[in-house]
C-alpha cells in the first residue's frame, strides 16, 4: 500500500476538505490543509474496492441478509487482534457509533439523569448528551508526567446520586492515550460502587503504535459485564465512516434487552454497503494492511510532534495510538484567538479547536496526521513559520 500517494479530495463532497472554507473555519480551499475531522486521506485498499465492486456486480440493492456473517467477522477480529471473546449474539448494528451513543442514552437513562464524561474528550459526547436532554457532568482529566490520568477521587467527591451512566473513550480522543488494565479496573470498581452503566467508545482500538497494546475493558475487568456497553466500528481503522455502521456489544442481558427494545422501536437496521465493507475490512487482508498503516502513522506522529516541539511554548502530548495529535499552546503566552488566527490564516491549516472538547481543552488544538507524509512535512513548515517570531 502506498500511503505516500496524494489523493485530492477537494470537490468530492468530503466534509473534511470541502468545508474548510466555511465561514466558521475560514481556511482557503485552494491551498489549505485539512487537519480537523477524524478521517484519513489514504486511497481505499484493494480489498475494500473489490468488496464494493462485488456489490456493484450483483446489480441489486434491495433488501438483504448477511448481518450474522458480518458479526462473526467482528467477533473473529476482536478475538484475533485483541484477545476479546465477544459473542455475536450480544451485538447490534447502528448507523455509526454516534447513532449508537444516542440510542444508548435514550434506552438506558432517564431525562433527569446525569451522564459523566472525562474531559477533554471527543466533542460529540457532549453534543449527544445535550441532544438527549440528559444532564452533563464533566470530570476533568489531570496531566501527570505529560499525559492524562483520570481523577477518580475528585469525581468521587462530586457525586450527587443523579449520575446513571459514564462514557469512557478508549483509546482516548484527542490525546491518543491507551489506558492501562489497572486504570480500567479502578474505573470498573468506581462504576460498581456508584451503580453506573459504563459505555466504552473504543472506535480507535486498532490504531495503536508499534510496541503499544490496547486492552478492551471486558478483558481487563471481566466483572464489568453486567454494566458494560462496548462501542466498536471498522470506520476509523479503515476510513469507511461514510458507510455509517457501528457495532454495539452488550454482554449483560438486562441492559441488552433494554437496548434491543429501543432499537426495535426505532426500526434501526444496518445498511448494505456498511455491512459489506465491515466484513471485508475485518479479514486477513485487512490485518495485513493495518500492520502497514500503524508504523506509517507512528512515523507521521514522530515528525509532527518533534516539529511542533521546536515552536517555543508549544507542548505536544505524547502519543500511543490514533492519528489525532493534541498540542498545548499555554506556554506561548498568546491568547487562543491569536493562536487560532495564526494557524488558520497564516499557516492555512484547519485544526480542531480544543475548547470544543470540554473543560481542560481550552489552550489546545487537535491536528489530524492521517494523511500522506508530504503533507505532514508541509504542515510542520507552515506552523513553524507562523510562530517564527516566538523566542
Amino acid at each position: 500500500m502506498n500511503f505516500d500517494k496524494i489523493i485530492d479530495r477537494r470537490g468530492t463532497n468530503s466534509t473534511k476538505w470541502d468545508m474548510m472554507g466555511a465561514r466558521s473555519i475560514g481556511v482557503p480551499d485552494e491551498d489549505g490543509l485539512a487537519m480537523w475531522i477524524a478521517d484519513m486521506d489514504f486511497e481505499a485498499p484493494d480489498f475494500l474496492q473489490e468488496a464494493t465492486q462485488g456489490l456493484i456486480d450483483k446489480a441489486n440493492y434491495g433488501y438483504f441478509i448477511g448481518e450474522d456473517g458480518m458479526k462473526e467477522q467482528v467477533a473473529w477480529w476482536m478475538q484475533t487482534r485483541h484477545g476479546w471473546a465477544v459473542d455475536p449474539a450480544t451485538m447490534f448494528s447502528t448507523f455509526g457509533l454516534g447513532n449508537g451513543i444516542g440510542i444508548c442514552l435514550q434506552a438506558l437513562t432517564q431525562p433527569e439523569d446525569e451522564v459523566i464524561i472525562f474531559t477533554p474528550v471527543y466533542h460529540e459526547f457532549t453534543a449527544k448528551i445535550r441532544k438527549s436532554g440528559r444532564g452533563l457532568k464533566e470530570s476533568p482529566l489531570v496531566i501527570r508526567d505529560g499525559v492524562y490520568h483520570m481523577d477518580l477521587e475528585a469525581l468521587e467527591a462530586s457525586m450527587t446520586g443523579r449520575e446513571s451512566l459514564l462514557i469512557f473513550c478508549s483509546p482516548h480522543n484527542p490525546a491518543g492515550r491507551i489506558w492501562t488494565p489497572d486504570e480500567m479496573r479502578a474505573l470498573v470498581e468506581f462504576c460498581a460502587r456508584h451503580d453506573l452503566i459504563l459505555l466504552s467508545d473504543d472506535i480507535h482500538h486498532d490504531l495503536t503504535y508499534p510496541g503499544q497494546t490496547y486492552t478492551p475493558l471486558p478483558v481487563a475487568a471481566p466483572e464489568v459485564a453486567e454494566r458494560l456497553v462496548m462501542l466498536t466500528s471498522a470506520s476509523k481503522t479503515f476510513n469507511i465512516a461514510g458507510s455509517r455502521l457501528g457495532t454495539i456489544s452488550i454482554p449483560g442481558e438486562e441492559l441488552r434487552n433494554r437496548f434491543a427494545a429501543m432499537l426495535n422501536a426505532l426500526d434501526v437496521k444496518p445498511n448494505l454497503l456498511g455491512l459489506v465493507l465491515t466484513e471485508a475490512a475485518y479479514s486477513e487482508s485487512g490485518a495485513v494492511w493495518l500492520d502497514q498503516l500503524r508504523p506509517y502513522l507512528a512515523e507521521n506522529a514522530r515528525i509532527f510532534l518533534d516539529g511542533m516541539a521546536e515552536i517555543p511554548g508549544v507542548t505536544p502530548m505524547p502519543m500511543q495510538s490514533t492519528y489525532l495529535t493534541w498540542m498545548d499552546f499555554t506556554n506561548t503566552g498568546m491568547e487562543m484567538d491569536e493562536v487560532v488566527r495564526r494557524v488558520r490564516q497564516d499557516a492555512r491549516i484547519a485544526p480542531s479547536i480544543g475548547a470544543d472538547f470540554g473543560t481542560g481543552g481550552e489552550n489546545f488544538l487537535r491536528f489530524n496526521i492521517g494523511t500522506p507524509r508530504a503533507r505532514i512535512v508541509e504542515a510542520v513548515d507552515r506552523l513553524q513559520q507562523a510562530f517564527s517570531d516566538l523566542q
